[in-house]
């Protein structure tokens, strides 16, 4: 069975890559404290005192950058893979249908049904 998927919902995929980058961005979060720490003790010199104050805001800055960010590309390559999509026919999937089973992670129900 194949499907060709035509569009994506802009707001959708910009809050799911706004999340994933925004957990992105916590993966950083340690390294840029080790910076900060770094910072802070090498900072003892007049030329740069606040360098680990630099590096901990960052650090705590970062996975809100990261998460605004993704929300902000994630809706425009959204936007553009709908434009694209008008263009060229969208991407081609194939999926399989299979019957249910109670260890399945989620009961498999068409679009358009109702439970």
């Amino acid at each position: 069975m194949v499907h060709i998927l035509k569009s994506v919902g802009v707001m959708s995929v910009a809050k799911i890559m706004g999340l994933l980058y925004a957990c992105l961005g916590l993966l950083f979060v340690p390294i840029f404290l080790l910076i900060g720490l770094a910072g802070s003790i090498a900072g003892q010199e007049k030329a740069m005192p606040f360098a680990g104050i630099f590096g901990i805001f960052f650090a705590l800055l970062m996975p809100v950058v990261y998460g605004v960010t993704g929300f902000i590309f994630g809706a425009l390559f959204a936007f553009l893979y709908n434009l694209a999509a008008k263009w060229m026919g969208g991407i081609e999937i194939e999926v399989e249908s299979r019957p249910s089973s109670p260890y399945a992670p989620y009961p498999v129900v068409p679009p358009g049904t109702t439970t």
